[in-house]
């Protein structure tokens, strides 16, 4: 102790040994005095691994593998992500500001056409109804679209996971690819790829448009890949509705239309921002497949798919029970121009004949004001309908063509066949076919104008000439008989052949040839004797023309199917046509001395087109056309108001089963004057009715020489220069 100076022993810690562990799970015993209670835990070992090698190598292994694959995939993902930012961020930067400039992306205009009337009647290229936001847009098509191609649109951020599982499970289950078929793309994917991934037209890539459009439409997995980064991009870009503003902009929904304001008009004859739940239900419904299901083509089959997407919206709640009912019980219909469609062939004519930057190759849209008359243009076509149901036999291949046409050129109605294609063959402006007697009038507008009369005569009798390089020729009459003298109108009204190459080979055929090209047969004629028997071909257009050029007085005529063409957002036209009367031909004085001869090829009982004959008495006149073997069967004629020209044939040049010009043609052209005439007031032809000689011919057919009459002694003179110089008998 301290207080006796005793020292304290040195302080030494007591020796501890760990505790044995309990047994049978007792509690571990505590040490007591001065031997230090308790012992140290032992440190704890790794436990022993169990199993046999094979299986601590084959576990090995796997760990290894998970190791490597877990590393491999997320360093693959954190490097897609990577890419698919810098993609994302790439086209962000390559989108402009304004989203007004992604709405039109066609590489080719429009072209809309008028009637003479001012109403819509057609369309051709691509048409575009303007920019129309979504905002603006009916609610009821809005809808329509979101319900039937995105419900979760206004939702998600670009791409619906969701929706392309659901697809994927469609397609397998239906037995397709899982990524043929439904792709579950969103309306922004759409979008994505109707902008081509921010890629123009460009020829120098895409010979021609459609085959670029079908490379945007391109749906193999790499191009969706492609589609993501792009639509998250225009997902950060624009806001929704902007992004539904190009989707209403620049889908395709049939008939030529792009965008929704177009397809609207064109096939209701409203703006977009009217529609009913049933009309944007149907227009929403195109999208999936726009020319089958384009209510132009079957408006049966439009209206089941709208009924669908009606049932879509009623689903979503985007209308509700009462409109839902209407909507079905009150299906969508077309207005009356996309429901009737007419003028096909007028419409393409007149793309062809306008100027080609203006029409077919136009990149602008332009707006045409025709000529067309629609009810001339329906009384034509119902005239051809009725007379091939009610007189010709059922399985006839036969065609016809119809021109309705104005004495100054302007064509009112055109059918170039007996149904039409778009794009199809034109029989009125394409079909180059031989005119037979409906030339005729051309030879005798040549002798009226050289001061001849209707009362002249001319020998009907067997006539033989001699041509240079093949021999003797003897042209035959229709009905192998000789009349003998006649008059040059009787000549006309039979159609005598005979009479007609004895006047021809008189006026000398280079003249002939001269005044038929002056009057608008621009192909090339016979040179010939038989060019005054319509040896040489033409189409109905030219010939129409021609016979337009009779009635106006004598002047050529240029036919024309348009006044003026105007660009859009433009007040005044870029081209207008006033007229298409050309040159004096012949003088007015023979061309209406003229027409009176060609009112006899319909009054007189011998005449050929006596079928023609107008009822209620107003005046007509004409000319028929049969060529060899009933190939071709012409009738063309003029009212005071119209001419009408009609052609039959079939399109391979075979013969006509018992078909002349005076026959069903003749009849075509009655059924569609008396129509077209219907309500008019009469107006008189401008012809001058000639004093029949003051001695009356020969009565008996055959007789030699000519009475004299009018101005001169055409059978004398014809007789004359053929017997001394051509050979005639």
């Amino acid at each position: 102790m301290a207080g006796n100076g005793t020292r304290r022993p040195p302080l030494v810690a007591d020796q501890r040994t760990p505790a044995p562990r309990a047994q049978n799970g007792g509690q571990r015993r505590s040490g007591g005095g001065g031997g230090g209670g308790g012992k140290r835990r032992p440190p704890r070992r790794a436990p022993k691994r169990g199993g046999n090698w094979f299986t601590r190598v084959f576990g090995g292994l796997l760990r290894l593998i998970w190791r490597v694959i877990w590393g491999f995939t997320w360093r693959v993902t954190a490097l897609g992500v990577l890419v698919m930012a810098a993609a994302t961020f790439y086209f962000y930067t390559t989108m402009p500001n304004d989203v007004v400039a992604m709405m039109d992306g066609r590489a080719r205009g429009s072209v809309t056409m008028l009637d003479a009337d001012g109403q819509v009647f057609a369309w051709r290229g691509e048409n575009f109804g303007g920019f129309t936001p979504s905002t603006e847009v009916s609610p009821n098509l809005r809808n329509a679209i979101v319900a039937t191609e995105d419900r979760r649109f206004w939702w998600h951020f670009g791409v619906s996971p969701r929706g392309i599982a659901g697809a994927i499970a469609g397609n397998i289950a239906a037995g397709r690819g899982p990524f043929q078929g439904a792709g579950g793309s969103t309306i922004t994917q759409q979008v994505a790829k109707l902008l081509c991934l921010g890629r123009a037209y460009d020829p120098d890539i895409w010979p021609t448009e459609a085959e670029y459009e079908s490379d945007c439409r391109e749906g193999t997995v790499w191009r969706k890949i492609q589609e993501l980064p792009y639509a998250f991009a225009l997902e950060l870009r624009y806001t929704k509705d902007e992004i539904l503003s190009i989707y209403i902009n620049r889908a395709f929904l049939g008939a030529g239309s792009r965008g929704f304001e177009a397809a609207s008009e064109r096939y209701f004859g409203h703006s977009a921002s009217e529609m009913r739940p049933a009309e944007g239900a149907m227009l929403a419904g195109l999208l999936v497949a726009p020319s089958y299901y384009a209510p132009t083509r079957n408006l049966e089959r439009a209206q089941a798919r709208a009924g669908i997407v009606l049932g879509l919206m009623h689903e979503q709640g985007y209308i509700t029970d009462a409109q839902y009912a209407d909507a079905r019980a009150n299906p969508a219909t077309l207005h009356e121009a996309a429901e009737s469609p007419t003028g096909g062939f007028f419409a393409d004519w007149v793309m062809q004949s306008g100027p080609a930057w203006l029409t077919r190759d136009t990149t602008e849209d332009v707006t045409i004001q025709t000529t067309l008359d629609q009810r001339i243009q329906q009384a034509a076509e119902e005239a051809v309908r009725q007379v091939f149901a009610d007189r010709v036999r059922d399985g006839s291949e036969a065609e016809a063509a119809v021109l309705v046409m104005s004495a100054d050129g302007a064509v009112r109605g055109m059918v170039g066949g007996r149904s039409y294609i778009t794009g199809g063959f034109n029989r009125a402006t394409q079909a180059q076919r031989q005119t037979g007697s409906a030339f005729k009038p051309f030879v005798y507008a040549l002798a009226m104008d050289d001061g001849y009369q209707p009362y002249d005569m001319v020998e009907d009798a067997p006539l033989t000439i001699t041509v240079p390089g093949s021999g003797p020729w003897s042209p035959r009459n229709y009905s192998n008989r000789f009349l003998g003298m006649m008059t040059l109108a009787e000549a006309l009204a039979r159609s005598e052949n005979i009479p007609a190459v004895r006047i021809s080979e008189a006026m000398g055929r280079e003249r002939v040839r001269q005044a038929a090209n002056a009057f608008g047969l621009h192909s090339d004629l016979a040179e010939g004797p038989a060019l005054a028997l319509g040896a040489s071909e033409a189409t109905l257009l030219d010939m129409t023309s021609a016979f337009a050029g009779i009635l106006n007085g004598g002047n050529s005529v240029r036919p024309y199917g348009f006044t003026s063409l105007t660009l859009a957002g433009e007040r005044a036209p870029l081209m207008t046509i006033g007229s298409g009367i050309g040159e004096r031909v012949i003088s007015e004085d023979a061309a209406h001395r003229l027409v009176w001869m060609m009112t006899q090829v319909l009054e007189a009982p011998y005449g050929t087109g006596r079928r023609a004959r107008l009822p209620d008495g107003r005046q007509a006149a004409g000319k028929t056309g049969t060529t060899n073997s009933a190939r071709d069967a012409w009738f063309v004629g003029f009212t005071a108001d119209y001419v009408v020209g009609v052609w039959m044939g079939n399109d391979d040049n075979t013969p006509l089963a018992g078909v002349t010009g005076g026959g069903l043609p003749a009849e075509i052209w009655r059924e569609t004057m008396v129509r077209i005439n219907d309500g008019m007031p009469l107006h008189p032809l401008p012809m001058v009715v000639p004093q029949p000689p003051a001695l009356e011919p020969p009565t008996t057919r055959g007789a030699p020489g000519a009475t004299q009459g009018g101005n001169g002694n055409l059978g004398d003179a014809v007789l004359g220069i053929l017997n001394g110089i051509l050979g005639g008998n």
